[in-house]
């Protein structure tokens, strides 16, 4: 063996399997990522309030809006491939 595949087999032996998932960061990205979903609907709310009540830009209604559809169409998606994955699962033969 050269030192090269050596050093390769050190590194990879090191290195965390894709498959071995990562228990600090995944309660942080699901958490990052449910404030991020209810900020862009609140900031939807707000801005549709705002527009009714306050007579405020209505092109900002409609970007606020369009930001609201895409955070609820990616909930959306999001969930159903959770679905899938867990009937995927059971699916399996044991």
């Amino acid at each position: 063996m050269d030192i090269t595949s050596v050093a390769a087999a050190r590194v990879y032996g090191a290195a965390r399997p894709a498959t071995a998932p990562d228990p600090a960061g995944a309660p942080q990205a699901m958490s990052k990522a449910a404030g991020s979903f209810a900020e862009t609907l609140a900031r939807g709310e707000q801005t549709a309030n705002a527009t009714l009540v306050e007579g405020a830009d209505p092109h900002n209604l409609i970007t606020a809006l369009a930001e609201a559809e895409l955070a609820v169409e990616t909930a959306v998606t999001v969930r159903n491939k959770v679905v899938e994955a867990y009937l995927e699962i059971l699916r399996m033969p044991v």
